[in-house]
């Protein structure tokens, strides 16, 4: 263990520079031992009882801080180059000492510099870079007779002119290193050196793929965060969590220990009494409450919480005043709410390599913050105070928005993304739902208003999404780790003329993009094309503000599309707005459902083109809505003068269909190195089989 001390904020140790993570450090590198290595004595608790129940854990520690609080730290990668004679090799081989490591092979004691290149695996197992492996193909037992060396040629600062030699005159490029099968011959061997070197997982076996050391995918945080809520949220319940280990024991209840309590009440000046102390100590470690909380629990209390309000009070956290909804969105808003005060509690339960923990994987393998021998009941956290603003949607209003044709035709779009995205990972598809879509472009268009008006850039301002059985709704917050918290800009937002004001604008603003019509007629963009009407012009915030990494997104869904106009939920609600009894889902789509169209093509992208084409199109269009082909350009202009149409065209995948012929045209297509299809020589169901292996 490095004896020198260098200095990290305490909330980095949380989100940036965790337990198993890499610490670059002047001119070192250290990874973050785990937790049962940390000094428990410096580290203080942290009240928050729900989340702690929910990661299955007795008590949430603040990382320490001051001259006092140290965290221990591994020296990671152990490869170290040297800049001056560029003998490649770790601390022994190069004759340096572990606490300042400077090159005992030449003369000029240059500090060594770190390994660029790691080697991590999906299981999140960590390596140095194999130089030896990745110049002979093979790993020498006789080191002496094979000395490496890193050196850059310096024509440009590509890969190809980083060469690897060994003194056995072989030598090698990083130029391939960072192809996915590059080690595909290798096997990990399952190093944690984060957890000791003794915690090796010898069975591991998976490829392990190089990454730069400094690169954002060398550790991704497991985070989970709760905001306190009544009870927690007050300043009895924070007290009685702070002394758990003292009040706790049952002893501490019998008619004995009551010297001890009464000890409590006066330390803290007689702002509670030794009754309500009592009482408090059963709800806490004596009550009927489950052992573990989930993830939906947590967020379905904080909602309840959120509705019901909060009168401000010298002794909580948590103060949620009911606000007037403005009057003009009275038909789709359902409550506001303006949150004064808030308490977030963020902790790090795990972490992973190379993919980060997300819905798309939501199984992804989690590495542990401590051994299995050594496992500890506690896990770092911290909290943050704040202030923010709330707004909740009517479910029965929505969820009857959502059964309109409209609705379904853009979730489908999306269900069909995430199957052959999850299908070219060999993963299950990732659930899509468009109540979330809705609330979450909403949520992004207000985060947008707000970095406007409430004096925040956008990537301080957080989200926090409910989506439940019985709730919809969205928090927007700024939080800090200091005493003050915020300015209370954005509660501020939450009176109804200025919160009116806002919307109004967003709304407007959002309406439109400069990139339309390109966004707002996108049938998928961003990663694994969760995103439907969704552009950095319009809706994308910056991650640290996304609760969902920018997907799920669709202006679509709140404006509606070219075609379909007036079937977004806005336009909707003012047809039935809000406290209408028996609202039923009306405005299926442009086209009457009495028209004959199957429910298939009302609910599927290919509505609009249905309905104005002709004969041979309609019978071609069913078929390619079962085989889960997605529209390209109908009627789309070509040739050198734009003289000629195409009646379907996917011009991504050079694929037309044709329903007429025209052999100039047709002959300029296959010049082009389009693939043409005529609809004559084709059945319907044929063609679409085609089709749909030639556009995916």
């Amino acid at each position: 263990m490095a004896k020198k001390t260098y200095a990290a904020r305490r909330s980095q140790l949380i989100s940036t520079f965790g337990v198993g993570s890499l610490f670059p450090a002047e001119n070192n590198s250290f990874m973050i031992t785990s937790i049962d290595q940390w000094d428990r004595k410096h580290l203080k608790p942290v009240s928050e009882p729900r989340l702690a129940r929910s990661l299955r854990v007795s008590e949430l520690l603040l990382p320490p801080a001051g001259a006092r609080g140290k965290i221990p730290v591994v020296r990671f990668p152990q490869m170290l180059v040297c800049p001056n004679c560029k003998r490649l090799g770790k601390i022994q081989q190069l004759q340096a000492s572990y606490e300042d490591p400077k090159c005992g092979l030449c003369k000029s004691l240059a500090p060594l510099t770190p390994s660029r290149f790691v080697v991590a695996c999906e299981d999140g197992h960590i390596d140095d870079f194999p130089y030896s492996y990745w110049v002979h193909g093979f790993t020498p037992t006789d080191d002496a007779n094979h000395l490496l060396s890193l050196s850059s040629e310096g024509r440009t600062s590509s890969l190809a002119d980083m060469v690897v030699r060994c003194s056995c005159a072989k030598s090698r490029t990083m130029a391939d290193a960072f192809n996915s099968i590059a080690l595909k011959e290798m096997k990990c061997q399952g190093n944690r050196p984060w957890l000791g070197w003794g915690y090796r997982e010898r069975e591991c076996g998976k490829p392990p793929k190089t990454v730069q050391r400094g690169a954002s995918n060398v550790w991704f945080p497991a985070v989970r965060s709760a905001i306190s809520i009544p009870p927690y949220s007050e300043f009895l319940a924070k007290v009685v969590t702070s002394k758990a280990s003292q009040l706790s024991q049952p002893q501490a209840l019998e008619p004995a220990s009551a010297w001890v309590l009464e000890g409590v009440v006066q330390e803290f000046d007689g702002r509670f009494s030794v009754d309500e102390l009592r009482a408090e100590i059963r709800r806490q470690f004596h009550g009927s409450e489950e052992t573990e909380l989930s993830e939906d629990q947590l967020r379905e209390q904080e909602f309840l919480a959120l509705m019901n309000g909060r009168k401000d009070s010298p002794d909580t956290d948590f103060v949620a005043e009911k606000v007037a909804v403005p009057a003009a969105h009275q038909h789709w808003i359902k409550a506001a709410r303006k949150i004064t005060r808030l308490r977030e509690v963020r902790a790090l339960y795990g972490f992973s390599r190379l993919q980060p923990r997300g819905e798309d994987k939501p199984d992804a393998k989690l590495s542990p913050l401590s051994p299995d021998d050594n496992r500890q009941n506690w896990l770092p956290a911290i909290e943050t105070l704040g202030e923010g603003l709330f707004v909740a949607l009517d479910r029965p209003q929505v969820e009857e928005w959502a059964k309109t044709d409209f609705a379904a035709s853009r979730e489908n779009t999306l269900w069909i993304n995430a199957k052959r995205a999850a299908k070219q990972r060999g993963l299950d598809p990732t659930p899509m739902s468009i109540v979330e879509t809705l609330v979450h472009t909403l949520s992004h268009i207000i985060i947008d208003q707000l970095s406007l008006d409430a004096g925040y850039p956008a990537s301080s301002i957080r989200e926090r999404l409910y989506v439940g059985q019985d709730q919809v709704g969205v928090l927007l917050y700024t939080s800090s780790s200091d005493s003050a918290g915020s300015l209370g800009g954005i509660a501020a937002q939450a009176s109804p003329k200025r919160l009116g004001q806002a919307l109004d604008e967003g709304l407007f603003r959002t309406s439109w993009c400069s990139a339309d019509p390109v966004c707002i007629e996108s049938r998928g963009s961003g990663t694994d094309a969760r995103n439907l009407a969704a552009c950095h012009c319009c809706v994308l915030v910056p991650e640290t503000s996304c609760e969902l990494f920018n997907s799920n997104l669709d202006r679509g869904t709140l404006f509606g599309v070219h075609g379909q106009m007036g079937l977004g939920f806005l336009e909707w609600a003012q047809l039935n707005p809000l406290g209408t009894p028996g609202i039923e889902a009306s405005g299926k789509s442009s086209v009457a459902e009495d028209s004959g169209i199957p429910e298939s093509i009302r609910q599927s992208a290919w509505l609009t083109v249905f309905a104005e084409s002709g004969p041979d199109l309609k019978e071609l269009i069913p078929e390619l809505v079962e085989v889960e082909v997605e529209p390209g350009d109908w009627g789309a202009d070509i040739g050198p003068d734009n003289q000629w149409q195409v009646d379907l065209s996917w011009a991504t995948s050079r694929v037309a269909v044709l329903v007429d012929r025209d052999d100039e045209r047709d002959d300029w297509l296959a010049e082009q190195g389009w693939t043409t299809y005529h609809t004559k020589d084709f059945a319907p169901s044929d063609l679409a089989d085609k089709l749909a292996d030639k556009v995916y």
